[in-house]
């Protein structure tokens, strides 16, 4: 039954993304008008969020970021659909990478690379780095690493699409394992992390001030470039018109283990944040980046386990005399 789903989703993708851009193009103008219009999809969400974090702004100005935002994002959709039958040459001219030679730098001194990027812009389209390496895909492995999707067929199919350009797709979990394999086949990697997700309760070591929020952040992504001495660079990405997207590699790092502790991680949600304040309608505002406080850290955590307690809060309050 699974494997049935799976090739009728691919089956109406595929087909789906046979059509030209200008009637995808249709297509997505036709669910903006359901997915905001009439579904509001995490309306409240998204606006909480632009009024927290861009304060300076009036109301007006953030509703017009709001109604863009929505417009890409259904944009998003169709554009990442379409990944199943685009052309090299076609996805290369709308997805244009700059510093291209430093990346190239990197490979022929024998180094690995780590890059950081946001859920900004398509970054379904950054899989497509690909195609202005082709030369070094025998020696070199190109990895991203993701979330499994809840539904096994939906996620076969997100895998295809992302392979299809020759990037290999890494389950988060899998990571080191993946990245040693590597190493014994002789192997140089360069791989994709988007580290800009809310972490767990017990995946938190770091809070810093991002979008006028004090946030947790991932720090595994900087823990593992060190730990391997790759190079790091941020993937900074802009959007030119609709359809066509700009993504300059900015270096961080040369050798990450020669980088103290955190430095990474902060330049890179520096960075992020600058990117988001240049266009800020092409973030993944629908996700609740800011579900978990550092209020509600602090009342969760014991001291004497070095955990966090994942039970219900209002026990715990009781437990810790908190009123």
């Amino acid at each position: 039954m699974k494997k049935t789903l799976y090739y009728i989703l691919l089956s109406i993708w595929y087909l789906m993304s046979l059509l030209p851009f200008w009637v995808l193009y249709g297509v997505s103008d036709f669910l903006y008008l359901i997915v905001y219009r009439l579904w509001g999809y995490r309306k409240k969400l998204v606006r909480k969020h632009l009024a927290e974090c861009f304060p300076e702004k009036g109301e007006a100005e953030r509703r017009k970021i709001e109604r863009e935002f929505y417009h890409w994002f259904c944009d998003y959709l169709v554009e990442t659909l379409k990944l199943l039958t685009i052309s090299k040459e076609n996805v290369k001219r709308r997805m244009r990478f700059e510093n291209v030679e430093m990346m190239k730098h990197s490979f022929d001194k024998g180094q690995n690379v780590s890059i950081f990027l946001g859920h900004y812009c398509n970054w379904e389209w950054v899989s497509s780095i690909t195609v202005n390496y082709e030369c070094y895909l025998d020696k070199v492995v190109f990895g991203q690493i993701y979330h499994k999707l809840e539904n096994e067929a939906m996620d076969k199919v997100f895998l295809k699409l992302r392979g299809r350009m020759g990037a290999v797709s890494i389950p988060m979990a899998e990571t080191l394992r993946k990245i040693v394999d590597i190493r014994k086949h002789n192997q140089q990697w360069i791989i994709g992390f988007i580290a800009d997700q809310v972490p767990m309760w017990n995946n938190i070591h770091l809070w810093l001030d991002f979008l006028h929020h004090d946030t947790p952040v991932f720090t595994g992504t900087e823990r593992i470039a060190r730990k391997f001495d790759t190079d790091v660079y941020y993937l900074d990405v802009r959007r030119e018109r609709r359809g066509y997207y700009v993504a300059r590699y900015e270096l961080l790092v040369e050798h990450a283990s020669q980088s103290s502790e955190s430095e990474l991680t902060i330049r890179y949600f520096s960075l992020l944040e600058k990117s988001i304040r240049r266009q800020p309608a092409f973030y993944l505002w629908t996700h609740n980046r800011w579900k978990r406080t550092h209020e509600e850290y602090n009342i969760r955590y014991d001291a004497e386990t070095g955990r966090v307690d994942l039970g219900d809060l209002e026990e715990i309050k009781r437990r810790k005399g908190i009123v």
